[in-house]
């Protein structure tokens, strides 16, 4: 016997990214961490701060959780002509975190695995709206702009830090940083998170993208990898 619901229109599909070893992570939120490689904040005109002390509070945005991409073929946007890549770490989360704000000694327990991802940017929708003082969401928050490899469970992954983050394009190196250069750690950006949001499991949280971001055009292809860990392969198409 069917189920029925009071839902009126159709019920979304869950978006969805592979885990290594078998099953599927089911997504509820993207969120993103701007300047968070101090090089690439120097290359987008960004203050670098000179010591931890004074790191200040990390940038955030989100995307739909819909614009996570698994296959290898990646639309170019419409409304742009300037798409840029920008690879990332990308932390998942597997457990809800306690009421309250989340001490950054058990924030390490909410994370279920990591992979590598793009966060591709209109760069030039961006620019236009910092250029009048005006937020940025439709730079971020756009259909197929969360390109991500598969999923690997924490278990199977050493600590994290000198690890390289990578990104070739046309076999051409473009960008690469250890994660040891990240200015806000994973269990700091989830305490400082936890500030903000609820955090609950189904979350993917982008770590920000070292120097080098650059133009990708329709044909293009790119390998990302997060050394040791995960990889991630796709083309742009018109």
């Amino acid at each position: 016997m069917g189920t029925t619901t009071d839902d009126v229109i159709p019920v979304p599909a869950v978006p969805r990214v592979r885990v290594r070893g078998g099953g599927s992570f089911p997504v509820r939120r993207i969120y993103c961490v701007g300047r968070n490689f101090a090089d690439h904040a120097r290359e987008m005109g960004a203050a670098v701060p000179a010591s931890k002390a004074e790191r200040g509070t990390p940038v955030f945005f989100m995307k739909p959780a819909d614009a996570v991409v698994t296959g290898e073929a990646v639309p170019y946007p419409p409304a742009t002509t300037d798409l840029h890549h920008e690879v990332e770490l990308v932390v998942a989360i597997g457990r809800d975190a306690p009421p309250g704000v989340l001490p950054v000694e058990q924030a390490q327990a909410l994370v279920f695995g990591y992979t590598v991802g793009l966060d591709l940017t209109r760069r030039d929708l961006q620019a236009a709206a910092k250029a009048k003082g005006l937020p940025w969401d439709t730079a971020k928050g756009f259909d197929h702009s969360a390109p991500v490899g598969e999923l690997v469970p924490a278990a199977r992954v050493t600590a994290l830090g000198p690890q390289q983050l990578q990104l070739r394009v046309n076999g051409e190196l473009r960008q690469q940083a250890p994660l040891s250069d990240l200015v806000w750690d994973v269990p700091e950006i989830l305490h400082e998170l936890s500030k903000l949001y609820a955090l609950r499991a189904g979350d993917l949280v982008f770590m920000g993208t070292p120097a080098g971001v650059a133009a990708l055009q329709p044909g293009d292809r790119f390998e990302a990898s997060l050394e040791g860990i995960a990889d991630l392969r796709g083309r742009i198409e018109r």
